[in-house]
């Protein structure tokens, strides 16, 4: 079986998802799809949890809290949010390999290094053997795959990062990959009566949008 796995490295949350990867079933295929999580933002009209004072430290606490909890070490960036941009087309122009995107984001969110930093980009992609980096970080090619993931995600539904799509379904954050490992072993507990009637509950009410 193959299911996508949605990604912005400029997200904790998706690091600790990453390290949720290897409790997948043997016979799970990833395919890494790393997404601009501002792009997805944008399209939604959502803003992001640091753009909220009292939820940007209630996320960062959280976070780490949960990290130590997993047992996976984590240390906070110089500065967040930062533009993941380079850091993005460095994995794509790296192939979206595994330990592509397990390079970068333990740089960032394990060893809390700058990655809008020329010297950490140089050697990310030293070790990935990406030559001529800088030309194919600014490569026509590779900004395009970047914009094409985006447009992808948005257009089947993705609207935050992680999410794991598995055919239709779509399984948002680090903390539905155990509703994820289910869905797996019993698809049919999520088709029962309940979950189609929850699928067509209407809507009695909404708020105006601020434009």
């Amino acid at each position: 079986m193959k299911i996508s796995w949605i990604f912005d490295v400029i997200s904790p949350f998706t690091y600790l998802s990453l390290k949720q990867l290897p409790q997948l079933p043997k016979d799970v295929e990833v395919e890494f799809v790393p997404v601009l999580f501002a792009g997805l933002l944008n399209h939604f009209g959502h803003v992001g949890n640091a753009e909220i004072p009292t939820k940007r430290r209630f996320t960062y606490r959280y976070v780490l809290w949960r990290a130590r909890k997993m047992g996976v070490p984590m240390k906070m960036p110089p500065a967040h949010p930062f533009n993941p941009l380079l850091a993005l087309r460095l994995i794509v122009a790296a192939g979206s390999h595994a330990s592509a995107v397990e390079a970068v984001f333990d740089a960032i969110w394990r060893d809390g290094k700058d990655i809008e930093s020329d010297a950490v980009i140089a050697d990310l992609a030293k070790r990935l053997d990406l030559s001529n980096a800088s030309d194919a970080l600014q490569s026509p090619e590779i900004k395009q795959k970047l914009r094409a993931n985006t447009d992808r995600a948005i257009a089947l539904g993705v609207f935050g990062v992680p999410t794991f799509v598995v055919g239709e379904e779509l399984f948002w954050g680090h903390d539905a990959f155990e509703m994820l490992l289910q869905y797996l072993r019993e698809p049919a507990l999520f088709a029962d009566e309940e979950m189609k009637r929850i699928d067509r509950l209407p809507s009695t009410a909404g708020r105006l949008r601020q434009k």
